[in-house]
């Protein structure tokens, strides 16, 4: 875990009075008169006093419109609230579920509740994957034993009996791992021994290399795809099979202790069978839903700027870091906006998707329904990296919007320092608005315990770090406001061809496959025709 500069100061951010401790200790007067937030992190601690006292209008006056949003949002708000309600009493939010319906209202009600417009946007997901059970019974030379198990989301179920077959040792799933077991692995579940996860870099490549291994197990003609757990402490979780809706394998996460135990009794000789039970809630298209609020602008009301963060979650935990404190920090921003009487420029959407773990199919219903408009969009932000310290952003691969961000970013430089990260990044619903051409950014957010917890059954409100996630808040109502009342940082629409020539040029192919986007891109089916 990289650990934030504040931390390591005895009188740094923790000791402020942000994050749901309650009243702002005395302070004398000092008018920041022409200071600016990104002169000293002090003065934001400052702003901070000062928004706990001062009347809105007053604030605003003597603050202008960044430093006094960005003074709300630091001090005392519903923003932690928002998420105990939407991570303890809703839970988990696979889309389709009868929770990701109670959520889907429940956001509605929050930007109503502040004032702000909101609408229901209706998209049709092509299929439903929920899981009810999964487990496993290891058996053969005087041995049972069981297993606990998360199935993969988009894997067949078993038969109600369960499916039995020979297991075997499918080492890190590489092609020599599979050569070696040639005819063994047909009609058998293949065991795939993993790293245990530390980071987003092993995250990353835990996708990259399971589009590969899919691959080569399916065409070995394998009975099932076992993956070993890589979490610490047998946590279990979630990955997308790599072929989407379209997987006709049964996929499984094991326990990690109890698949290293299979390993090593496999590599001893000893001969096992495994019966894996798969009950799960398949079902054919249905309609979804995303939260739309926005903020109409002034002049150039015209033009969008879109932010977003996802409100689906996988079902094993409560969906607290992916991505229920980025949901709860949008609404936030929305709701002091509106506050605030805060009118930017240009019109602000803050949309929280869903249908995200699924293919990112709600945001692309989104760029769908706005094809027409997409010229008009100024920019479009992701926030979905937990509550690590927002270090930045990811940029498209376009080094213009580096000198933009770094404008937007200026006002909340004393939350820094800030590095910007030109490449593009598929993985969440920045991605429809990239291969349409549109100026994109991701938050790049520290690692912190994102990795580890990601998609688990330990995505839960305390894994938050809720201090953090206020000065995250600040850093992206600071950039989200620069992009929609600045005009100059409004740039083109990329062509279909310059999209071709990033993708040429950079590792962004590789990604798309990881995510099982890049067929539709290939046939057409998503991303800017011309």
């Amino acid at each position: 875990m990289k650990v934030s500069k504040w931390q390591h100061q005895e009188t740094g951010w923790r000791n402020f009075p942000v994050a749901g401790r309650r009243g702002c200790p005395p302070i004398a007067h000092q008018p920041p008169a022409q200071r600016r937030l990104g002169q000293s992190p002090w003065l934001i601690f400052l702003l901070v006093v000062l928004a706990c006292s001062w009347p809105t209008q007053q604030l605003l006056a003597e603050l202008g419109d960044v430093e006094g949003l960005v003074a709300a949002l630091l001090s005392e708000t519903p923003m932690v609230d928002d998420l105990r309600q939407l991570t303890d009493e809703i839970g988990g939010r696979p889309t389709g579920s009868e929770a990701n319906v109670e959520s889907v209202a429940w956001a509605a009600e929050r930007f109503r509740e502040a004032g702000v417009k909101v609408r229901l946007q209706s998209f049709e997901m092509p299929g439903l994957w929920l899981e009810t059970s999964a487990s496993v019974v290891l058996e053969g030379d005087h041995l049972r034993f069981e297993a606990a198990a998360a199935a993969m989301p988009f894997s067949i179920a078993t038969p109600e009996a369960g499916l039995r077959a020979p297991i075997v040792d499918g080492g890190r799933g590489g092609t020599a791992d599979f050569e070696r077991l040639g005819a063994a692995a047909k009609g058998a579940w293949v065991l795939i021994e993993t790293v245990e996860l530390e980071d987003l870099e092993g995250l990353f490549r835990e996708y990259a290399e399971a589009t590969e291994i899919e691959t080569r197990a399916f065409a070995a003609e394998v009975a099932g795809v076992i993956y070993m757990g890589s979490r610490p402490r047998n946590v279990l979780y979630r990955h997308n099979a790599s072929r989407g809706f379209a997987n006709q394998h049964p996929m499984l996460v094991m326990e990690r202790s109890v698949a290293q135990r299979t390993l090593r009794l496999l590599r001893h000789g000893k001969g096992l069978e495994a019966t894996v039970h798969l009950d799960l809630k398949r079902g054919p298209a249905f309609t979804s839903t995303n939260v739309i609020g926005e903020i109409r602008g002034g002049e150039l009301a015209d033009e969008v700027v879109v932010v977003g963060a996802h409100l689906d979650s996988w079902g094993l935990g409560t969906g607290a870091l992916d991505n229920g404190c980025n949901v709860a920090m949008l609404i936030d921003i929305a709701r002091q906006m509106q506050r605030l009487g805060i009118v930017p420029k240009r019109t602000v959407r803050f949309a929280l998707w869903n249908g995200e773990e699924q293919g990112f199919y709600g945001s692309w219903a989104y760029v769908r329904e706005q094809r027409d408009n997409l010229d008009h969009h100024a920019m479009a932000a992701s926030f979905d990296i937990g509550s690590g310290r927002i270090s930045g952003f990811f940029t498209g691969g376009r080094p213009e919007m580096v000198t933009a961000v770094d404008t937007a970013l200026r006002p909340v430089a004393g939350l820094g320092p800030f590095q910007q990260v030109d490449v593009p990044v598929v993985g969440t619903d920045n991605y429809d608005f990239m291969v349409e051409g549109v100026p994109n950014l991701v938050a790049l957010q520290e690692s912190a315990n994102y990795g580890p917890n990601y998609h688990a059954r330990t995505d839960t409100f305390e894994q938050v770090d809720l201090e953090q996630l206020r000065l995250n808040a600040a850093i992206a109502a600071a950039v989200l406001f620069a992009f929609a009342d600045q005009p100059e940082l409004k740039l083109p629409r990329q062509s279909r061809l310059q999209i071709e020539q990033l993708i040429e040029s950079t590792t962004l192919q590789q990604e798309m496959k990881s995510f099982g986007v890049w067929e539709a891109w290939e046939q057409g089916l998503r991303g800017r025709q011309q």
